[in-house]
């Protein structure tokens, strides 16, 4: 808990927390409110102050543009620009201003509580005050004050021989000597955000924009002081001229307020510049010239210190970007100390910016790229090693297309790494917005309720694969729980490989497959051996599913007991395609067998209304006989037929016996061989 002293009573405020300006228990006064440096209010007042910033120092070099060539051999202020320019650059100072009031009204983090965690706030205003003025007032203070606007409205008025030479020159050194202040603040500035939230700019493109823009500014600066420069240096050739006129006996001769627009109507003047070769000299076209204007030739080459605003500034602009991009190697300088100095000032400046800005702006549009770029170089190894191990062909297309399907599923991203480093809390809530929805499309996880599911989503991961590729085969041993999020599999099973036994099913979007590893997971004296599988499995397409894994399974269930419950075991036996199968084959079999008992009771009446119908004849025949007086050789005959008869029906009857023996030996839930064996009943869990 952290107390704030007012000034105005002396008992101590207590916070809540620090949340921003209104985060106190009490509502007090704004100005007695004390802000928390890391709450989202100063941190986005940063971000705010650090625009306002870039907008300043991209204001103040337009001063350099006020100083124009107004007419012949003279030069004048845009007022237009000047007061456009103050207006907003006013604006700006408020922000600077308001800055430093908030400063004031910020607490600090101790030095000494930052050993342990992320340290304690100081949020005593005395102590913030004191802090403030021995840090960052001075910088902050002269970066604040109106320099500019007091120079351009107030001194050079007050000025009596001021004219345009004078004013850009002090305008000049004002602006420049204001900048360096306003330039170190961004740093501090910069450092602090990116403390506070990590980066700078949330996306690469933004920090490429930003990094960009500060280039760009960088430009603009240098382009703004060539074009200062220039007008001085066309000055200096007139008042040159100038003086050596006024030296020679000429009638009328030159006076240095000919030089301000202010005397074009003068008729002195007028008459001064009828006889005057000034133009002629300070021409930067006239090759007979005798002053050397160096890098500032192209300024009245082009005729840019005449034009319009728009296509001055752009050309100046154009000018500063060339200049930093190829280290001042265009530009050619005179032999004064100062355009020299010009010159090795914009080679360094070039040299240094374009390393640090133009590199970073080149580290951020890669790093949009680094993931595609690491996937073709893994694509590429992966092509190196199948050809180096001289795989088959259709295996090489196999791994192309699993390692497309990949990239195009996830985009390189290695979602277990990202949710590991993350809190049990939020990431159970992550997996529970990522798995729940699709883990309850699964009927039998529908039964469950919302904690048990939960334990589920928590331990899914994600599971990929290709067309043709085997979850797993039938025998071996089952590892994990699939359930299926897209595309189509196809489960078939032989019953241990018995011959004329083939049985298939397909798994679409919400079935699951795998299911002898939770039979296995709900034993509860389960031995550390993996159950064996009694399917097949193949991929039709590509698929995307969950895996629960063995380990995790077991213990999801051993340590939540609802899942031992009937309605699971009904749910589990219902939509489990291994009872399905079971349960279907078991009522064919029943089937089969109705059918071929039925179809023996009705041969067996057959046969016996057949035998008696015989028999029938044969004791008529007898009769007849006896009582007609028929030999004795025709009855012995009849005899004779009679016992071949019962004969061969006792045989057929003791051979049937004997099959159907052989087959209960073979089968006992079989009683012909014409009847299909059933699949053995699965394991039931131990619910």
């Amino acid at each position: 808990m952290h107390s704030v002293h007012s000034y105005a009573e002396a008992p101590s405020i207590h916070f809540r927390h620090f949340s921003g300006p209104f985060s106190l228990r009490k509502k007090i006064p704004w100005w007695y409110q004390i802000l928390d440096p890391r709450s989202d209010f100063v941190t986005r007042w940063n971000q705010i102050f650090l625009i306002s910033c870039l907008l300043a120092m991209f204001l103040d070099p337009l001063y350099f543009f006020v100083p124009v060539i107004g007419g012949p051999a003279c030069m004048e202020i845009d007022l237009s620009l000047g007061v456009l320019v103050t207006f907003f650059r006013t604006v700006a100072d408020l922000f600077y201003l308001l800055h430093m009031v908030m400063k004031f009204r910020t607490a600090f983090i101790a030095p000494s509580s930052q050993v342990f965690g992320r340290g304690e706030p100081v949020t005593d205003p005395r102590a913030i005050a004191i802090h403030y003025l021995k840090s960052d007032f001075l910088v902050d203070f002269a970066a604040t004050l109106p320099l500019p606007q007091i120079v351009i409205w107030f001194v050079i008025p007050a000025v009596r021989n001021s004219t345009a030479a004078h004013a850009n020159h002090t305008l000049s050194l004002i602006v420049l000597l204001q900048y360096i202040p306003r330039f170190f603040l961004i740093f501090p500035l910069n450092r602090r955000i990116a403390k506070t939230t990590g980066v700078i700019t949330k996306t690469a493109w933004a920090g490429a924009a930003y990094n960009l823009i500060l280039y760009m500014l960088a430009s603009h600066v240098v382009g703004a002081s060539w074009y200062v420069l220039s007008i001085q240096r066309q000055y200096q050739c007139w008042k040159m001229e100038c003086q050596k006129e006024m030296n020679h006996t000429h009638s009328p001769s030159c006076h240095s307020s000919f030089l301000d627009c202010g005397s074009l109507k003068d008729p002195e003047r007028i008459l001064w510049m009828k006889g005057t070769q000034i133009l002629t000299n300070c021409d930067a076209l006239n090759d007979d010239r005798n002053f050397d204007f160096g890098m500032f030739a192209d300024a009245f080459t082009s005729e840019i210190a005449s034009s319009d605003f728009t296509e001055k500034y752009l050309y100046c602009l154009w000018f500063g970007l060339k200049s930093l991009s190829s280290y001042g190697q265009n530009i050619v300088a005179s032999a004064l100390t100062r355009e020299t100095l010009f010159g090795i000032i914009i080679c360094t400046a070039g040299l240094i910016l374009f390393s640090h800005l133009i590199g970073n702006m080149q580290s951020y549009l890669q790093s949009t790229t680094a993931r595609l770029e690491e996937w073709r170089v893994r694509r590429k190894d992966t092509e190196e090693w199948m050809r180096h191990r001289q795989l088959p062909p259709d295996l090489q297309e196999r791994v192309r297309r699993f390692v497309q399907y990949k990239w195009i599923a996830t985009r390189g991203v290695d979602e277990e790494s990202i949710l590991q480093d993350l809190p049990l809390d939020l990431r159970r809530q992550i997996q529970r917005h990522l798995c729940l929805a699709l883990v309850r499309r699964v009927p039998f996880f529908a039964q469950m309720d919302d904690q048990l599911l939960d334990a589920i989503c928590e331990r899914l991961v994600s599971s990929l694969n290709t067309k043709d590729t085997h979850i797993c085969r039938e025998g071996d041993p089952v590892n994990e729980m699939l359930f299926i999020i897209r595309g189509q599999l196809e489960s078939s099973t032989t019953d241990g490989g018995r011959l004329g036994f083939f049985n298939c099913i397909i798994l679409r979007p919400g079935d699951f497959c795998g299911e002898e590893l939770l039979t296995w997971a709900l034993m509860p004296t389960s031995n550390v051996n993996l159950p064996s599988s009694t399917r097949t499995v193949r991929c039709l397409t590509e698929v995307e599913a969950f895996a629960l894994r063995a380990e995790d399974l077991k213990f999801v269930a051993s340590q939540f007991k609802r899942l031992h419950s009937k309605k699971l075991q009904h749910a589990f036996r219902y939509y489990s395609h291994q009872w399905r199968t079971w349960g279907a084959c078991f009522i064919q079999v029943a089937w089969r067998r109705y059918k071929k008992r039925k179809l023996t009771m009705d041969l067996a009446r057959q046969e016996e209304l057949y035998y008696t119908n015989i028999m029938d004849n044969e004791y008529a025949d007898v009769d007849y006989k006896e009582i007609s007086g028929q030999s004795s050789s025709m009855n012995d005959h009849s005899a004779q037929q009679l016992g071949a008869t019962v004969l061969a029906s006792k045989f057929a009857a003791n051979t049937r016996k004997g099959v159907a023996q052989k087959i209960a030996a073979l089968d006992p839930d079989a009683t012909s061989l014409n009847v299909p064996k059933k699949l053995f009943k699965p394991e039931d869990p131990t619910f």
